[in-house]
């Protein structure tokens, strides 16, 4: 997995190297009423909703939110320590592994040490789709198969490749793209499944379900104790029935957990006022309203909080 990681669009664009030189002067201190909040694919759950945090903060704060479409979570743990990006939804694990330098190769023995936790959101699903037609019901039937791992440099493709590796897959042609590009692909025959990161339902899965016949790969019994084994932060999770069309039965798989976060160098005040703002409105969201709540916005919480948000945590 690490070899493969080394050649990702995260070290090409922002070497770890840099991440670490510029970890100490990224953000903008909170002196800017425009604030750059760095999403994740617009096929995922992160843009929408990042979107639905951009019109509570800006109804309710003075700032103005720039959503931005990226290759979401490893790609924006650069953003957030280059100063690229104020605020970032991220991957609990990714953040893990950012803060700590460790887990995957683009950190390893480079912490990003101006990384901070901001609030925890939602569990986000790794769901394996493929069509009805390719055969595949089990994830030992990936071996020999292409198979898109996510967005280089995202949370997805290193979550996909964890999982791969531990149940022995590994012998299959990775492909990297967008949610809503591996979705063309499989309807046109040109990979044989995806992996997917995000709360579900998906609207890029949603969209493929309307029009073909999918099937939702489980990660269960052996499986499941294997990757659980292999990476602490995965959960038990169920994709329940009726999720998408066509799919009638729930699907168990395992999870990781969205989550918010900032640098060290954005200021206290600001912080704050973009976290009571969100979480002080948590009723006008329409996107994973059953998870996203103050009082569970610390649970699974990876790396250390900035002091704006555990001022409004308590």
């Amino acid at each position: 997995m690490s070899e493969r990681l080394s050649r990702r669009r995260f070290v090409e664009a922002t070497s770890v190297a840099g991440i670490a030189a510029l970890a100490g002067c990224g953000g903008n201190g909170g002196q800017s009423q425009r604030l750059a909040w760095h999403a994740g694919g617009q096929g995922g759950t992160y843009f929408p909703l990042s979107n639905e945090f951009k019109t509570i903060v800006e109804e309710y704060t003075d700032f103005q939110l720039n959503v931005q479409s990226t290759g979401a979570s490893v790609e924006n743990v650069g953003s957030l320590a280059n100063g690229d990006a104020d605020f970032a939804l991220i991957q609990n694990d990714i953040a893990y592994f950012a803060r700590n330098g460790t887990g995957i190769e683009a950190f390893q023995d480079s912490a990003v040490e101006n990384l901070r936790g901001v609030a925890t959101l939602y569990p986000e699903t790794i769901t394996v789709v493929t069509l009805a037609d390719t055969g595949i019901e089990s994830l030992s039937d990936l071996s020999g198969a292409t198979i898109n791992t996510g967005d280089l440099g995202s949370g997805t493709q290193v979550n996909a490749l964890q999982i791969l590796e531990a149940v022995g897959i590994s012998d299959f042609d990775e492909q990297n793209a967008s949610f809503s590009q591996a979705a063309d692909q499989l309807r046109n025959g040109d990979i044989d499944a995806a992996f997917v990161v995000g709360g579900w339902p998906v609207g890029a899965i949603e969209d493929l379900a309307n029009t073909n016949d999918i099937v939702i790969v489980p990660i269960s019994g052996d499986n499941r104790s294997s990757v659980k084994d292999a990476a602490s932060w995965f959960a038990d999770d169920t994709i329940p029935a009726g999720t998408y069309t066509g799919v009638d039965q729930a699907v168990e798989t395992v999870a990781v957990q969205a989550m918010i976060a900032t640098s060290a160098e954005q200021s206290a005040d600001t912080v704050e006022q973009v976290t009571a703002a969100i979480f002080d409105h948590t009723d006008e969201l329409t996107i994973k309203t059953d998870f996203i709540s103050r009082d569970s916005a610390q649970d699974g919480m990876s790396i250390e909080l900035h002091e704006g948000a555990a001022a409004y945590f308590g």
